[in-house]
C-alpha cells in the first residue's frame, strides 16, 4: 500500500513521489491553498506547468511551508512543464528561467515538454534543450508530456538521452495499455494526467469497489493507477479534498478489482478521451 512519501526510482537515479497533486485547471489563489492543504497531509510532489498560470502561487505556497517550517525544499518534488509557444532550443532555455523565477527556485526537480506538437517539428532541439538544462542543474530530471513512440524514437535518436517520465492521459475508460507498455519497454515512467477522469466516479463498477472498501470512489481511482505503479497526481479545488484524495495507504485493490475497472475502456458511455489527441495538438503554436 502507497503512503504519500513513497517513492519510484527513475532511469536517471533520481527518486519521485508516486503520489502528488495536481494543479491544472486551478486558480492561482486554488492552487495556493491546495498546495499548502497537499503539503499538510503529506504530499510531498507538486506538479504544475507554464501554461497553467499558477506556477507562482504553487512557488508562494512551497515557500511558505518552508518558512512555516513544515517541509524544506529537499522534501519536495516539484515538477513544471514547458507551453508549447516556448519549443526550440533557446526559447526553451529561457522559459526555463522565467518558471524559476515564477517558483522561486534554482531548479525543478522534473521539468517536462508538455505537448509533442509534431507538426511544427522543433520537439527535437527542445529536447536538446532539456538535456543542456540537465547538465546545467536548472533541472535534476526531464522527461515528456504527451508523447507517443514516433517522437520517443526521434528525441532519443537525436540525443541518446530517454526520458525519465511520459505524463499522459490515463483514467478509467482511458486505460493507456499500450503506450505504458511502450514507456515500461524503454525504461520511462508512466504519470497519469487527469487521473480521475469525468464522471466515471459514478460507474457501477468503481461505486461498487468504493463501498466494499468503505472508501470514496475518487480514492478507489487513486488506487487503482497506484497499484498499478503508475505515478499520480489528482487536483482539487477543496483542501478536504486534497487531503482526502491523499489517505489511501489504508487499502489496496485486489487484481480483480484492478481488471474490473481497466474494463470500463470497453463502456462506450464512459470510455475515450478528455483532452486532445497528441498527434493533433498544435495550441499555443502558429500552426494553431
Amino acid at each position: 500500500m502507497t503512503a504519500p512519501t513513497d517513492t519510484i526510482t527513475l532511469n536517471d537515479g533520481h527518486t519521485i513521489p508516486q503520489l502528488g497533486l495536481g494543479v491544472w485547471e486551478l486558480t492561482p489563489e486554488e492552487a495556493y491553498s491546495s498546495t499548502r492543504a497537499a503539503i499538510a497531509a503529506g504530499i510531498r510532489h507538486i506538479d504544475t506547468a507554464a501554461g497553467y498560470g499558477n506556477e507562482a502561487e504553487v512557488g508562494r505556497a512551497v515557500a511558505d511551508a518552508v518558512a512555516d517550517g513544515e517541509v524544506t525544499r529537499d522534501d519536495l518534488f516539484i515538477t513544471t512543464k514547458l507551453w508549447n509557444a516556448d519549443q526550440g532550443y533557446d526559447d526553451a532555455l529561457e522559459a526555463l528561467g522565467v518558471s524559476l523565477d515564477n517558483l522561486g527556485l534554482d531548479h525543478v526537480d522534473l521539468w517536462l515538454i508538455h505537448w509533442p506538437v509534431e507538426k511544427w517539428d522543433r520537439y527535437v532541439d527542445t529536447w536538446k534543450a532539456f538535456v543542456t538544462a540537465r547538465e546545467e542543474g536548472r533541472a535534476r530530471s526531464i522527461g515528456v508530456s504527451n508523447f507517443y513512440p514516433e517522437v520517443l524514437d526521434e528525441i532519443v535518436r537525436a540525443t541518446g538521452v530517454t526520458p525519465a517520465v511520459n505524463q499522459i492521459e490515463i483514467h478509467p475508460g482511458l486505460s493507456q495499455q499500450e503506450q505504458r507498455a511502450d514507456n515500461q519497454a524503454r525504461g520511462i515512467a508512466t504519470e497519469s494526467w487527469s487521473p480521475l477522469g469525468r464522471g466515471v466516479l459514478g460507474h457501477p463498477v468503481i461505486e461498487k469497489i468504493a463501498a466494499e472498501h468503505g472508501v470514496t470512489p475518487a480514492q478507489v481511482v487513486i488506487r487503482w493507477h497506484l497499484d498499478q505503479g503508475l505515478i499520480v497526481f489528482p487536483r482539487s479545488r477543496r483542501p478536504e479534498r486534497v487531503a482526502e484524495n491523499a489517505d489511501v495507504a489504508g487499502f489496496s485493490l485486489t487484481p480483480d478489482q484492478v481488471e474490473a475497472i481497466t474494463a470500463i475502456d470497453d463502456d462506450p458511455d464512459y470510455s475515450g478521451r478528455i483532452g486532445a489527441d497528441p498527434r493533433d495538438a498544435v495550441f499555443g503554436t502558429p500552426l494553431a
